[in-house]
């Protein structure tokens, strides 16, 4: 499956769930928010939402600042 994560092409086993690809691409701990083709997915649904091949999903890390 062919994803645009970020603005970057990347390819991802079909099935995998939101939350998988976040765990693959090593960032957990980093991303704070999920969107997938400009709807945002609730941070408790990334357990079960699985997205579709060619999706658009921005992964969103807040930084704080002055």
């Amino acid at each position: 499956m062919t994803l645009i994560i970020n603005g970057e092409t990347k390819e991802f086993n079909d099935s995998l769930t939101l939350q998988n690809i976040i765990t693959d691409l090593q960032i957990e701990n980093k991303v704070m928010a999920a969107a997938v083709n400009m709807n945002i997915v609730k941070k408790d649904d990334w357990n079960s939402f699985i997205p579709k091949n060619d999706d658009k999903i921005e992964l969103l890390q807040f930084v704080g600042g002055g």
